[in-house]
């Protein structure tokens, strides 16, 4: 004969082992306000103990909250997989959010009709707030999101949002600047960049960071733009060859451009680094993997989805939006 199915454990039976009222396991469950930190105690070890597990959609219910957030990411669904650094934010704002029990959901609005659909599902209220990745300048989603007064935080400073929206940055600027100086340092006199595209904050601001390591010896014709894909620094790689074959540095704005440029170092006959040294951005796990091993600025990766989630659950509570800046690292390897 089969045993009875063992019954859901309750906030009553979660009140009852604690000692304390059910409102105080309430005010608990819901971040622990006005609770003493012996009631605090108290319940969290009645929860381990008698196994409760919080009703959700009962939750969702009262608070009128998903208990969910959204991690959109603007551009082409391929993208998602061919560029490292989404997965890896993708990654730890997950585990970010799974230490508060709260799902995240996966959008990708790479066209029009997908940032329509996308911002009409979070207008109305299926997620509590969103993280938003890779905004170009002029990104409509971004001005609707605010329109429906949707929580949001970015991931790099929203051009023409900067001061509407909160944002968690890397410091591209100093980074950029940082990278290039190293390149100076190691002999390099002609010093090129491949930059990201010039409608993003990474793009704008890691050209400045060059252009302010050089100072007035600052060239244009060693400039060549990319658009942070392996094919797009391959070619913009061959485009400075060809207008300055007598470079000898290149800093790359990203470290997937920077695959691609080492390619067409050697398909035109030059080693890394000794005809000319490659430095990246990023250092998302492609970097150490290349050969030679790629030289790049390290971005605090998981530190920038603790922060984002951070800032967004601080506003989904009422907060104003805030704004952080966190340092990268050099990280030195063999193409420099």
């Amino acid at each position: 004969m089969d045993s009875p199915a063992r019954r859901r454990p309750t906030i009553r039976d979660v009140a009852a082992t604690a000692g304390v009222s059910r409102g105080t396991v309430s005010r608990v469950l819901n971040g622990g306000h006005w609770v003493s930190p012996e009631a605090l105690a108290a319940v969290q070890e009645a929860i381990r103990s008698t196994g409760y597990a919080a009703n959700q959609h009962a939750r969702s219910l009262v608070t009128g909250r998903s208990n969910s957030v959204a991690f959109l990411l603007t551009e082409p669904q391929h993208l998602l997989f061919e560029d490292p650094t989404f997965s890896i934010l993708l990654r730890a704002a997950a585990e970010a959010l799974a230490t508060r029990e709260m799902p995240l959901l996966l959008m990708v609005a790479g066209t029009q009709q997908e940032r329509r659909r996308i911002t009409d599902y979070v207008a109305a209220g299926h997620v509590d707030g969103v993280l938003l990745i890779s905004s170009h300048r002029g990104n409509p989603v971004v001005g609707e999101l605010l329109r429906q007064g949707v929580p949001t935080i970015a991931c790099g400073e929203p051009l023409g949002y900067e001061d509407s929206i909160g944002w968690v940055s890397a410091d591209d600027l100093g980074g950029a600047r940082r990278m290039t100086e190293h390149l100076l340092a190691r002999g390099r006199t002609r010093v090129a960049t491949i930059t990201g595209p010039q409608d993003t904050p990474g793009g704008v601001r890691r050209l400045l960071g060059f252009r302010e390591a050089l100072g007035d010896a600052f060239d244009p014709d060693l400039v060549a733009h990319g658009d942070y894909t392996r094919a797009g620094g391959q070619a913009a790689m061959r485009e400075l060859l060809d207008r300055r074959p007598d470079l000898d540095g290149v800093f790359v704005a990203s470290d997937l451009m920077a695959a691609g440029a080492i390619v067409a170092l050697r398909d035109a006959g030059r080693s890394v680094p000794g005809d000319v040294a490659v430095g990246g951005f990023d250092d998302s796990g492609l970097a150490a993997t290349l050969e030679p091993a790629l030289t790049t600025m390290r971005q605090p990766f998981e530190r920038i989805a603790e922060e984002m989630i951070r800032l967004l659950l601080e506003v989904v509570e009422g907060a104003d939006p805030a704004r952080i800046t966190l340092p990268t690292t050099l990280v030195e390897r063999a193409s420099t």
